[in-house]
């Protein structure tokens, strides 16, 4: 976990091949195969790794709300370190939405909003899903996407800041 992934198209690229077994030189020396979306991020996270940090945030929540000198807190909106911020918006039903950002990024009050708002219509609003399982439903995650993509391409410092 926290090393560098490239990816090219939307493949994940390991040394010299892509995730599918393609060599990356000869996939760049093909024009036909231009333009190139070249995309550097980070290791994406296991279902493990998610479960244990959204479970030691939740911890963390639950002390910060309790220890909070404010009465009626409503916990920790913010992790902050060098290199990456915790966001977390907390419905009225206490379902808390979290994303994991560059700490430059900017509009994420807005994107937790709009989370949120997918979750709303394409989850709640289906008569197959049931609370606190795993959503399974094209639309939401078409949305999500759509909705994480608009965040990313107002970049760092983008509106909202």
């Amino acid at each position: 976990v926290g090393h560098a992934v490239l990816a090219i198209n939307g493949a994940e690229v390991n040394g010299r091949f892509t995730a599918d077994g393609k060599d990356v030189l000869e996939f760049l020396g093909n024009p036909a195969n231009y333009p190139v979306s070249i995309r550097f991020g980070r290791h994406r996270l296991s279902s493990n790794e998610k479960l244990m940090l959204a479970s030691m945030f939740h911890s963390l929540f639950a002390i910060g709300s309790q220890l909070s000198p404010e009465i009626g807190s409503s916990g920790i909106e913010m992790l902050e370190t060098d290199t990456f911020k915790l966001h977390c918006f907390q419905t009225l039903t206490g379902i808390k939405f979290m994303v994991l950002a560059d700490p430059r990024q900017a509009g994420i009050d807005s994107l937790l909003r709009k989370i949120y708002e997918i979750y709303s219509d394409f989850a709640l609003k289906n008569p197959f899903y049931s609370l606190e399982m795993p959503i399974r439903c094209e639309l939401f995650d078409q949305n999500l996407k759509l909705a994480l993509e608009v965040a990313e391409k107002a970049g760092p410092f983008g509106p909202g800041s």
